[in-house]
């Protein structure tokens, strides 16, 4: 009876000790399991940009990229935006992992504005502002206080002005930085022209097509997402010389992430640029910066 009884004390004992391992065996799998599924998770999310654009053409020419990028894992998710202020507030709060929508002195008036922690990870185009009438067909044939629209933007302002000058209807203070000019800085306006620049820069397209002012003077990327074509359609337009290179911007600490590096490099590649100066006719210039 002691030797059955000894016996089944062993025997429990063993099971005991068996059913542990095996707990202990499955708690290590899990854990293991755990530890791979983030891993995965973590390389997903660093082959992984979310990337803010303006509607209309910089969404298209990162469409471009997308396939591209597909084929080396790289997953771009696009998110198109219709202004100019929710894009960078979206990247400082980490719903995004980077725009495309602005030019370097925007983003250089943002930053000294909001104290936003970016950097330009590259240049990939430039958009030459257009002057448009429905009036006019030269801007020889303005009257005299004839009203310019502009939009209200300031770190535009100077822009605006620089091609108001270059179209020779203003002259600006002599030595003034003229991405940083405003209306204060003319110093001679022949036609006493009235420069109103009160208007959000997504209403100056609907401002020209109801014949608002005199001239209208609206950037690229709004003129192309409403079919208009700044070539053709525009009485004036900026020289492709233009400092006001689109650029993609990030956070300072991602500025050396691989995947955005790699996504610069492929918008600056011959297929990307041979596309936007085939779908834009020239209106929308390549850079390689």
């Amino acid at each position: 009876m002691k030797k059955f009884l000894s016996f089944l004390l062993l025997s429990a004992i063993v099971l005991a000790l068996t059913a542990c391992g095996s707990a202990k065996e499955e708690d290590t799998n899990n854990s293991t399991g755990d530890t791979a599924d983030e891993g995965a998770t973590e390389q997903k999310a660093d082959n992984k940009i979310t990337i803010g654009a303006s509607n209309g053409l910089h969404d298209l020419i990162l469409e471009q990229a997308k396939p591209i990028l597909a084929e080396e894992g790289i997953e771009l998710d696009i998110k198109p935006y219709q202004d100019y202020v929710m894009p960078n507030q979206d990247l400082e709060s980490g719903d995004l992992d980077a725009n495309y929508f602005q030019h370097t002195p925007y983003l250089e008036k943002e930053i000294a504005d909001k104290g936003y922690d970016f950097v330009n990870a590259g240049g990939i185009h430039i958009e030459p502002m257009g002057i448009y009438s429905t009036k006019y067909e030269s801007l020889d044939e303005l009257p005299e206080g004839a009203t310019v629209i502009i939009s209200n933007n300031p770190a535009e302002e100077g822009r605006f002005l620089a091609l108001l000058e270059a179209q020779g209807l203003i002259k600006l203070k002599e030595g003034v930085d003229k991405a940083a000019a405003t209306l204060d800085d003319v110093v001679e306006n022949p036609k006493n022209l009235v420069i109103d620049n009160s208007s959000a820069p997504e209403m100056l397209v609907t401002y020209y097509e109801e014949g608002e002012g005199d001239v209208v003077v609206i950037n690229s990327n709004f003129a192309i997402d409403a079919e208009i074509n700044p070539l053709e359609d525009s009485i004036a337009i900026e020289g492709s010389d233009s400092p006001y290179v689109n650029i993609i911007a990030v956070r300072a600490e991602d500025k050396d992430n691989e995947a955005i590096k790699r996504l610069v490099e492929v918008l600056h590649s011959d297929a990307i640029q041979q596309f936007i100066m085939d779908e834009w006719d020239g209106a929308v210039v390549p850079v390689n910066q």
